[in-house]
């Protein structure tokens, strides 16, 4: 497989790499070409410096990923080389075990902050980007954190990936303090902090985009992260269909309710034919949770781009004529036609003016939409109304928690961390249990919930 490499943010070049290549071989491979020392390299990507003894296949470095190499700091003159090849900084996120990659974290259970601005963002400035899924290296789970709506080749929902760079000099150089564990993390400008890891460069600020990971990107191609939409780790059965499908979208509201996609593009259909898109003055029109839990609009309305770029130019062209329409306005109810009219408010006769070529010419009624006549409308045409015909069943609904779901199964499979209270499972072995919190690491005992201790070790060290 080919990566790309960019010494010291210069132009990239490929090196010829396997999934088993360790990361000091990388930096050989590029000592060569540079004519430096390779114990003087560092590797970045996805926001974290990568040690020398891991291997390609374990840093999620695909086909064609690029990874940024630059050289070690030099302090008075002379270049710091650590004993060993160990990192120089705690910010540079090495640890013993393997980087977690930014496309891997899970922010399934963050609930997007209302006052966002939006999830669009511009892709990374490389003309190369990961490989289609079906190019990944061999026993790499196909798991995937995050989806975007592609806007370039695809026009279409795929798997995204998160990246990082440097706000000062925009380059992928930047290794993080910490990673980011909730989309308020990613979206909020200025919450993340790291250092750039470019020469001169002083940047601390991380700025976070999204890539389409499905095909090679431009500089001027953008992606949109879809938060609603996630693999569905969970196993819970869609809303309405009840099948246990994967991805997924999950509603905003306080259950969190799941629907399959293609049950959601349904649902975005049926409400469009039905004219029940529901107006936000902040967002604009988009459809609350299925089981009409309040509080629950989509509030990212590219998540409507899964209609299909046919039934899509629909919504647009249906939000547009609801604006008509709330202006005091009228549509012409010729099939065909639907231009937006706006006559005067105390006019019921209405003209589909002609003359400028977008009307069709016909006189109508403006309070019945028939032909135009005189005394009172039909009572049938009158009264005609769309009605509601997308239905969930309870049973459904209720199976369908994503929140519920997952809080039953913590509850019965884990035990919460005596110290920092994060929840802890038990897969087998003995009661002494270790909390997985970098930050916290206490030995405790899953059988009395305390700190380990000798009488936990004599009592019931290896009890069922």
């Amino acid at each position: 497989m080919i990566v790309f490499v960019r010494f010291n943010s210069s132009h990239g070049f490929p090196v010829e790499v396997d999934p088993t290549t360790s990361i000091f071989q990388l930096k050989e491979a590029v000592a060569k070409r540079q004519g430096v020392a390779a114990d003087q390299l560092r590797v970045i990507f996805a926001g974290k410096e990568l040690g020398d003894d891991l291997v390609v296949q374990s840093c999620d470095l695909d086909q064609q990923s690029i990874v940024h190499v630059v050289l070690r700091p030099r302090r008075g003159g002379q270049e710091v080389t650590p004993p060993g090849g160990a990192q120089p900084r705690s910010t540079a996120g090495a640890s013993q075990r393997g980087p977690e990659s930014l496309t891997r974290v899970d922010f399934s259970g963050s609930v997007l902050p209302t006052d966002t601005v939006g999830l669009a963002a511009i892709l990374d400035d490389d003309r190369q980007s990961d490989a289609p899924p079906a190019g990944r290296a061999a026993g790499r789970p196909a798991y995937n954190s995050f989806y975007v709506y592609c806007k370039g080749a695809c026009h279409r929902v795929q798997p995204g990936k998160l990246r990082v760079r440097c706000g000062t000099c925009q380059q992928a150089t930047l290794t993080l303090a910490q990673g980011p564990s909730c989309w308020e993390d990613v979206l909020i400008p200025n919450r993340m902090r790291g250092e750039c890891q470019s020469l001169n460069c002083p940047g601390t600020r991380a700025e976070f985009f999204f890539k389409c990971g499905a095909h090679p990107t431009s500089d001027k191609e953008t992606s949109v992260a879809l938060n609603l939409i996630t693999t569905n780790s969970r196993n819970i059965p869609c809303i309405t269909c009840t099948d246990t499908r994967s991805p997924v979208l999950v509603f905003q509201c306080n259950f969190r309710h799941v629907i399959c996609l293609d049950c959601f593009h349904l649902y975005c259909v049926t409400r469009l034919n039905d004219r029940q898109f529901v107006h936000d003055p902040q967002l604009g029109y988009s459809l609350p949770c299925v089981a009409g839990c309040p509080n629950s609009l989509i509030k990212e309305l590219h998540h409507f781009r899964i209609l299909g770029e046919e039934q899509y130019d629909r919504y647009q062209h249906y939000g547009a004529e609801e604006c008509v329409l709330r202006m005091g306005g009228v549509l012409c109810p010729r099939p065909g036609c639907g231009a937006g009219l706006l006559p005067e408010p105390w006019q019921r006769e209405v003209a589909c003016d002609a003359g400028d070529g977008l009307g069709c010419g016909l006189v109508f009624c403006r309070d019945c939409g028939e032909a135009a006549h005189e005394g009172e409308c039909s009572a049938l045409a009158a009264s005609a109304a769309a009605t509601q015909v997308y239905r969930v069943d309870e049973k459904a609904a209720e199976e369908a928690r994503w929140e519920e779901s997952s809080k039953e199964t913590i509850k019965k499979t884990t035990k919460p961390c005596p110290r920092c209270r994060v929840p802890v499972e038990k897969n087998g072995g003995c009661m002494h249990m270790k909390c997985p919190q970098p930050q916290c690491r206490l030995d405790w005992c899953w059988h009395c919930g305390c700190e380990w201790n000798r009488t936990c070790m004599g009592d019931h060290w290896f009890d069922v």
